[in-house]
């Protein structure tokens, strides 16, 4: 079969309950199957499976292994099947003719490792959403942030971003690779646990030979937020963690680099003051934890041939200063003048 639309569930039920009727419809006729990997929930999300959705095939996982874990044992059980596996989270909405346009992406451009779709917000149907919006890069620092989205700002869509362009990484609320290029890289680092994990996924297929691109003739909805809202210490420490376990694994060795990571050093530092001064305890806690772990993690440095041209040389921290719409706009005289767009 062609594509595994592969979605991990943990504690989702009600996403399921209002996302699978409409993402089955739209996948009916299609050389596509729906699989659902449950990550041990404890909320009924199997009953519902077994007696709503029974034509729905699923994985049984005896614990939490995470979003890495999860997804890396669920496709290990479908090595074979298909060609493509769309990572699908569960509190995405889907329509009619949304898969269609990834799968012939791929199977027209066959340097292509990953793609995703533009990231559109369930509660604001015309505006982008904070996870993806319409393709990622990161900043002169390893900072993450999107075509369309900037910080916690995002942008209505005007098609603005509806021409295919490669970029750093797209998002894995909704995210095609080649089975074949899965299986080479070993899947995602479990390290991560969750968060982060896409954007290191992405990084390591450039590293191989393959690109990331945006097919913006396919849109899905996203609600955000289903497994660990914005707001979570737990999600804050995940974020400063991982950018820098990715940041050290992913980039060359030499002096700029050792910079570059111990500026980030400095940087977190700030952030962990800046929290403080804002009395906001948990999330200071959350950073310092995030860098501890950091610590016990990280393992050698990497020695990558190269650095992808997603990483702008730009500065997120600067980007984001600039008053509303005028930061979207640099951005896209940015990308056409030194990105050939």
């Amino acid at each position: 079969m062609k594509t595994a639309v592969v979605i991990l569930n943990w504690n989702t039920r009600e996403f399921l309950s209002r996302f699978l009727p409409p993402l089955l419809e739209s996948v009916r006729g299609l050389d596509a199957s729906v699989i659902v990997a449950d990550n041990a929930s404890t909320d009924g999300s199997l009953d519902l499976l077994l007696t709503s959705f029974p034509e729905v095939r699923t994985i049984v996982l005896d614990k939490n292994y995470g979003f890495t874990g999860g997804y890396n044992r669920a496709l290990a059980q479908l090595s074979g099947e298909f060609e493509y596996y769309l990572l699908l989270n569960s509190d995405i909405e889907t329509a009619p003719g949304w898969l269609e346009p990834l799968v012939e992406w791929m199977d027209s451009h066959p340097d292509c490792g990953v793609c995703g779709p533009k990231l559109h917000s369930w509660y604001e149907k015309d505006r982008f959403e904070y996870a993806g919006a319409a393709g990622g890069w990161l900043d002169r620092y390893g900072y993450p942030f999107c075509r369309g989205r900037i910080r916690n700002e995002t942008e209505e869509d005007h098609g603005q971003y509806d021409t295919p362009r490669k970029v750093m990484w797209v998002s894995g609320a909704c995210l095609m690779t080649r089975s074949s290029l899965w299986e080479s890289l070993g899947g995602f680092d479990e390290r991560f646990f969750a968060h982060m994990d896409e954007i290191d996924y992405c990084w390591r297929a450039q590293l191989a030979g393959f690109y990331v691109s945006t097919v913006p003739a396919s849109t899905v909805w996203h609600v955000g937020g289903g497994t660990l809202p914005p707001e979570s210490p737990f999600k804050l420490q995940l974020n400063f963690r991982n950018n820098l376990l990715m940041l050290r694994k992913n980039l060359p060795r030499g002096l700029r680099y050792s910079f570059l990571l111990g500026y980030r050093y400095l940087l977190d530092c700030a952030a962990w003051l800046t929290y403080l001064i804002l009395a906001k305890y948990t999330c200071a806690s959350a950073v310092v934890r995030a860098h501890k772990e950091y610590r016990q993690m990280k393992g050698p440095r990497g020695d990558a041939p190269f650095v992808p041209e997603g990483m702008l040389k730009l500065s997120l921290l600067r980007l984001s200063r600039m008053k509303g719409a005028k930061k979207f706009e640099y951005l896209r005289k940015f990308e056409s003048k030194h990105l050939g767009l």
